[in-house]
């Protein structure tokens, strides 16, 4: 797997190089927003600083969602809410706050990209919940003429939960599928993410809170 690693610190750089070098991917470092967007093409995953010397780490990322789909896992110092419901909802899969631990790191890259990667093997499979339309393979999903302007993680959120429909989807086994062994660090991302969907879907009382529990859509939607 092809790694690229957006930090200007360099032996903050050289750290996560060597972590994703360890696990048998291929890293390549960058120190600059610019040079991120010239070659983020030949790349399957982006580790993304957001205190970046040429321009502000989210204004990279909202250039990058317009121009790929590749997983991007944001890095930061800032703990504070606002950096990271803004990294999340301008199309960031993840965020771990800096210092790394590299075995999370590591298990957050396995969980992202084998989540995105997936693709359809066989006819298209279209989940349709009344007004509601999911081409699982397209991963495209819209509400009557309207198609939704999910991000990758948005759309899995919205399938997990439309596969299961009339079932309550539990917290534990959102964050264990959309996150993998990593979900215990990612409970926040799952609201942000949520959140989200619901502002893009505009379909009152479609997810449903099961308090204390998880989540449900109605198989059969009035």
């Amino acid at each position: 797997m092809e790694v690229l690693i957006v930090e200007d610190d360099g032996s903050m750089a050289s750290a996560l190089s060597a972590a994703v070098v360890s696990a048998g991917h291929k890293a390549t470092t960058v120190s600059r927003g610019a040079d991120a967007l010239l070659v983020h093409r030949n790349f399957e995953v982006i580790l993304l600083d957001l205190g970046l010397p040429d321009m502000d780490g989210l204004e990279l990322l909202r250039k990058l969602r317009q121009v790929t789909e590749c997983p991007i896992l944001i890095l930061t110092a800032r703990n504070d809410e606002r950096s990271v419901v803004l990294g999340l909802r301008s199309g960031a899969d993840d965020y771990l706050l800096k210092p790394v631990k590299l075995v999370e790191l590591l298990a957050r890259i396995e969980a992202v990209t084998r989540r995105t990667g997936r693709s359809g093997t066989g006819r298209a499979r279209n989940i349709v919940l009344g007004d509601l339309e999911i081409d699982l393979d397209r991963r495209v999903a819209a509400v009557g003429p309207r198609t939704l302007p999910l991000t990758a993680t948005e759309f899995d959120l919205l399938a997990l939960l439309a596969r299961n429909a009339g079932s309550v989807v539990t917290r534990e086994q959102i964050l264990d599928a959309l996150w993998g062994d990593a979900f215990l660090a990612s409970s926040r991302s799952l609201d942000v993410h949520l959140t989200g969907l619901r502002s893009k879907l505009q379909l009152p009382g479609f997810i449903i809170n099961v308090r204390g529990v998880g989540y449900r859509v109605e198989a059969d939607p009035a």
